[in-house]
């Protein structure tokens, strides 16, 4: 059985980019399911992309090819890379993207090349989109380029310890719901009265949205282990104006 291919994208659907990409999979491999993971992200939103493709990449079974389109170097002297990592590929550009994959131990990288009939503006059909097919057809790694010893990773930074007791964090990104991801990862078990503190906002830490009215704001651990800032029925970056890089203090009080 062919493995799957999934794509994600911030090419949206409004034009026939998608489709196009699709077109290429589709021909090349012709059996290989196509997921969509998203077209939605926000647009050149490398981080955004690197925390998608953590979420998801060693979610899918082995063999699995991960087609990663987020590219606003594409054309340039950015290099265009294919991963084998923890059994399973991941294709796309050398920006970060690809980040979650490349700290694995059997990480394996190469630099593909670029075929001369590429679009300068659309490697994600002429360049990327070939060799996840290939890949998903059975052909070898090493086939599709040289080594790449070096490319980029982008790490989610750490959360600061203060002698205090206080855990010194930033909002990350935001989801469709408007809940803010920060990179705080609180103790277990969480000490009873633990807040957020953001924006001049103390904001309790909750199991669940139900746990306070509509309405109210409310810090969880989200389903990635990560706290999260919300609005129950709101969106916290809408209520609060936040934005990426907003400092945010977990507290725990006697």
């Amino acid at each position: 059985m062919t493995p799957p291919i999934t794509l994600l994208t911030d090419f949206g659907t409004a034009d026939g980019y998608v489709g196009e990409v699709k077109g290429v999979l589709s021909t090349l491999a012709p059996h290989a399911p196509l997921v969509d993971i998203s077209h939605d992200l926000y647009a050149q939103d490398v981080e955004g992309a690197r925390l998608a493709v953590a979420r998801y990449w060693r979610r899918f079974p082995p063999g699995t090819v991960h087609l990663v389109i987020v590219d606003p170097g594409v054309g340039t002297a950015r290099a265009a890379l294919a991963v084998a990592s923890e059994g399973r590929y991941l294709v796309g550009p050398d920006n970060g993207v690809l980040s979650p994959s490349l700290f694995a131990l059997d990480a394996r990288v190469v630099r593909l090349a670029e075929p001369p009939a590429a679009a300068p503006t659309f490697h994600g059909r002429d360049v990327f989109a070939p060799v996840a097919a290939q890949l998903a057809m059975g052909g070898p790694l090493e086939a599709l380029g040289e080594p790449h010893p070096e490319p980029v990773r982008r790490r989610t930074p750490p959360p600061v310890r203060h002698g205090d007791g206080t855990l010194e964090g930033e909002v990350l990104t935001f989801d469709r719901f408007g809940n803010a991801v920060t990179n705080l990862v609180p103790a277990r078990p969480t000490p009873p009265g633990t807040t957020v503190v953001t924006m001049g906002q103390e904001i309790p830490l909750v199991r669940t949205y139900g746990d306070v009215p509509p309405g109210a704001p409310l810090a969880l651990v989200g389903s990635s282990g990560l706290v999260e800032i919300a609005v129950r029925n709101g969106s916290a970056a809408s209520r609060f104006g936040m934005a990426r890089g907003q400092r945010v203090v977990l507290t725990a009080r006697p």
